[in-house]
């Protein structure tokens, strides 16, 4: 068997019990958000059913889509919210926030499912697919990945800053540096297929609603 994949099953076995918390964590996050369109009081649904009609609507008018502009948004996007929850492992106080910004992204793709299924009924499957899938799942991988190797960094940084554990730091910091490079190598995928295909199918759903 490859040897990265030797050391890469080991660390899931030592690590397993955070991996499953967070894996169970992050999936109570896309049920609550789903069922949070439900909680929200009326002005409130109003107002996001409003701006998910105004989406679809403007991809479907809009026959000059800007791609350029497009992908500098979604890359921008991407790349920082990586960058912050990288950054924030090394900062060691700021696990809590990687936890945060973990559960936001994962609540927000289960609100977004929710209301978009809740406006357009049986089609608005079809257009959570369209808007979702599969960028927006890979993405949540990404980030629940990376935020993984973010909290077991910044506890090892921890540990060997305060209680003076003994670690081989250089190692573990190529190893993060390793990390963070497969994290943004993948955002940029799928920022292109979230600007290139993605925005193409979502106009194709358009034309199925009203």
């Amino acid at each position: 068997m490859n040897k990265n994949v030797l050391l890469a099953k080991r660390k899931y076995e030592k690590n397993k019990r955070t991996f499953k918390i967070l894996l169970i964590a992050m999936l109570t996050s896309i049920l609550v958000g789903a069922l949070f369109f439900f909680i929200i009081s009326s002005k409130d649904k109003v107002v996001v059913i409003n701006s998910i009609k105004n989406f679809f609507m403007e991809v479907k008018k809009d026959n000059n889509l800007n791609y350029t502009s497009s992908l500098i948004n979604s890359l921008i996007t991407n790349i920082l919210y990586v960058l912050i929850i990288w950054l924030l492992g090394i900062s060691i106080i700021g696990l809590p926030i990687i936890i945060l910004l973990m559960f936001y992204k994962a609540f927000i793709l289960g609100f977004s499912i929710s209301s978009v299924i809740n406006l357009y009924g049986f089609k608005g499957i079809l257009g959570v697919i369209t808007y979702t899938f599969p960028h927006q799942f890979i993405m949540l991988i990404i980030i629940m990945l990376l935020g993984f190797y973010s909290i077991n960094f910044s506890i090892k940084l921890f540990k060997y800053l305060f209680l003076h554990k003994v670690i081989n730091f250089k190692d573990i910091m190529r190893k993060y540096i390793k990390i963070l490079i497969i994290s943004l190598i993948g955002v940029i995928i799928l920022s292109l297929f979230e600007t290139f295909i993605s925005t193409y199918l979502i106009k194709l759903f358009t034309y199925l609603i009203k």
